[in-house]
């Protein structure tokens, strides 16, 4: 018995360290949220959904923090709801070129509303991440509220939908198409409007329905995803599991 004993402690002394030790959690996917000119300056609907997906981590970030170099530190920048051109502004040209940079070496980008106006190629301000013309420019402030979304084939199979038509929150984001820039790789639409908001700024029916709500591309070794309309802003288990999967996407982590 003793013998046995004695055995047995010598096995588990000479069992590896690592297999001896708990299980060291994996560090948390840092997401950098713009706040600045054209954004929310404090934390906003952006960060507070980010902060409801396990496993990752949110700090905000201005227009002087991403021209000094601090993206490095981030897996994915989100650019929220605001306004594009005034972040465009606030980034500057050298802040913009960070930002391509950025996702070109690999990183994630989320663009929400304003953030999806300013990954198109439809500006001269606009970073051109997403070869995604802007329709019906003139009468962007179309006003606002809720829309019906209809999921693409492969938007139902990557959202992991149950129904194909979501409602989500509009707050008068860009209406987009396929752009022609051979040089961006041709987006992959999710979804697409399916109901429209015409109610002011001289917008016109008809116009809204079909374009472009929801894609995702790659851009260099990066991943872009742009939603036109807010589903952070929509308090339903269908829009937060649609920023979550875009989340994890952007992220690379499926």
């Amino acid at each position: 018995m003793r013998r046995s004993l004695l055995l047995l402690a010598a096995v588990v002394a000479s069992a590896p360290l690592a297999a001896r030790q708990p299980a060291v959690p994996a560090a948390p996917i840092r997401v950098a949220v713009f706040a600045d000119e054209g954004a929310r300056k404090t934390k906003g609907p952006a960060a507070e959904a980010v902060e409801r997906v396990p496993g990752f981590e949110v700090r905000l970030v201005t227009g002087e923090d991403i021209r000094s170099g601090k993206l490095k530190d981030f897996r994915v920048l989100i650019q929220p709801g605001g306004s594009g051109s005034g972040q465009a502004k606030a980034l500057g040209q050298e802040g913009r070129e960070r930002v391509k940079e950025f996702v070109k070496q690999g990183g994630g980008y989320i663009g929400i509303c304003a953030g999806a106006y300013l990954a198109s190629r439809s500006y001269d301000w606009s970073l051109h991440i997403l070869d995604a013309e802007v329709l019906d420019r003139a009468h962007w402030a179309r006003g606002t509220g809720d829309v019906e979304l209809k999921l693409s084939p492969k938007g139902e199979e990557f959202f992991g939908a149950k129904d194909d038509v979501v409602t989500v929150y509009y707050g008068q984001g860009p209406l987009l198409a396929p752009g022609k820039d051979n040089a961006i790789p041709d987006y992959e639409p999710l979804a697409a409007y399916q109901t429209e908001i015409h109610s002011r700024g001289g917008a016109q029916p008809g116009v809204m329905k079909g374009t472009t709500a929801a894609a995702r591309a790659t851009y260099g070794a990066g991943r872009v995803f742009c939603f036109s309309p807010h589903p952070e802003k929509t308090d339903s288990p269908e829009a937060r599991a649609m920023f979550r999967t875009a989340l994890l996407w952007a992220a690379g982590r499926n």
